[in-house]
Order: structure tokens, then C-alpha cells, then sequence
């Protein structure tokens, strides 16, 4: 295995930023499942579980440089990144229709099928200049590749968890329960700029300088996105 130097811009990115990313997106998980073990419960923490294990991943092939593995653990890593959202929708669709209508058998469907949408970017990827690039051990994403990752994410995630998020505030009449969906709201909100954010940024030089900048206020972005999320709605799972 060929290993390579970090450069500053990575070591700050991968080990700082998304290292404290992964410790604090696992502590959320945990504080949500140790109030009670119920589905909702179990699906909302399933969500930062998912980023975790994607950050995990990104530690793991931050430092080699044979672009083949590289581009096979991106890949991984972009894959629960981007599917960690599909567990929001899922809990959303449940509080506002019921378990009963959003049965188990859909939930699966729903889970596969953005999954398998998600897995045909590795076929996207590996195609030069229109997928993913390895240049001294970072990804960088072909035009191509951007628009369906995009794409998918904004047809199968963002607009129907933002969508169904406005209709369950709007039907709430409680002033307090609307005050606490108004911050998971928020939350999703800054969790998308976050996402397609990175989107774009991924389609720049890794040595440039935005990257680094954006790392650290995806720092922000991620963290204040994290805790409206659970302020909102997990510390209220009981």
C-alpha cells in the first residue's frame, strides 16, 4: 500500500473537522437511543450513525495514495454520507402519516431503492474526466458525477424532507410543538447548504485554499445543523 504525505489543508479537513464531526455525531446517536428503545428513536440516530461511519471511512484512506483504493473508499464514504438523510425522511413520513401507513415494507422500499440510486454513482465515478479524479490521495469530482449526485440527492432526499417537514409545522397547533419543529427545520435547512456546499467544493482542486475555508465552516455549518436537529426533535423521543 502506497501511503502519502498529508498536506495541511487535509490533515485540517479530515483529522480536525470531521474528526470532531464523528465524536460529536456519535454522541447525539448515543443520547438519543439511551432515552428508549423505539423505532423512531432507532431511525433518527440511524442518521448520524450513517455520517459517523462515512467519517470513519474518510480517516481510514485519508493518508494512502494508490488512487484505486482511494476512489473505492471515497466511494464508500460518499455512500453513507449521502444516505444518512434518507433516515430523516423515513421518521418524518412517520410522524406525519403514522407507522401504520408508512409500513415496514415501504420503509424498505424507500431505504433500497435510494440506496441502489446512490450505489450507480460508482459506475459514474471510475469513468475518467467525467467522474471522480484522485490527485495526491483527495477526490475530485468530474461535472459529470456532480450532476447526479446532485440530482439524486434533490429528487430522493431534500425536497421531500423539506417538503413534508413545512406540511407537519403547518399543521401543528400547539405554539410550543411549532416552536420546536421550526428548529428542525432550521436544522435540515443548514444541513442541505451544508451538503450541496460540499457538493460544489468537491469539484475544486484539493490543494486549494477554499477547501480548507470550507472545511471549517462546514465545521460550523454541520454542528449548528446537528443540534437544532436533535434540540428540535431527539431530545423529545420519549
Amino acid at each position: 500500500m502506497i501511503l502519502t504525505t498529508l498536506t495541511l489543508t487535509r490533515i485540517i479537513t479530515v483529522y480536525f473537522v470531521q474528526g470532531s464531526l464523528f465524536f460529536f455525531f456519535l454522541y447525539l446517536a448515543f443520547r438519543i437511543i439511551k432515552r428508549e428503545s423505539k423505532k423512531l428513536n432507532y431511525l433518527f440516530s440511524a442518521f448520524y450513525i450513517c455520517e459517523a461511519i462515512g467519517l470513519l471511512i474518510n480517516f481510514i484512506y485519508a493518508p494512502i495514495a494508490e488512487p484505486s483504493i482511494v476512489r473505492v473508499l471515497n466511494f464508500i464514504t460518499n455512500w453513507f454520507s449521502f444516505y444518512a438523510p434518507i433516515f430523516l425522511l423515513i421518521f418524518i413520513l412517520i410522524l406525519l402519516r403514522s407507522e401504520k401507513a408508512i409500513t415496514p415494507n415501504k420503509q424498505l422500499i424507500i431505504l433500497t431503492s435510494y440506496g441502489i440510486l446512490l450505489f450507480l454513482m460508482i459506475f459514474i465515478a471510475v469513468i475518467p474526466d467525467i467522474g471522480v479524479e484522485i490527485i495526491d490521495g483527495a477526490p475530485r469530482w468530474g461535472l459529470i458525477f456532480f450532476v447526479y449526485v446532485t440530482a439524486i440527492f434533490s429528487i430522493f432526499s431534500t425536497i421531500p424532507t423539506l417538503y413534508y417537514s413545512w406540511k407537519i409545522y403547518s399543521q401543528f397547533g400547539d405554539e410550543r410543538l411549532k416552536q420546536r419543529w421550526k428548529y428542525f427545520l432550521a436544522g435540515c435547512i443548514i444541513l442541505y447548504i451544508f451538503i450541496y456546499t460540499l457538493f460544489i467544493n468537491n469539484t475544486n482542486d484539493p490543494k486549494s485554499i477554499f477547501r480548507t475555508l470550507f472545511a471549517l465552516i462546514g465545521l460550523i455549518l454541520t454542528i449548528s445543523a446537528s443540534i437544532l436537529l436533535y434540540y428540535g426533535v431527539g431530545r423529545q423521543l420519549e
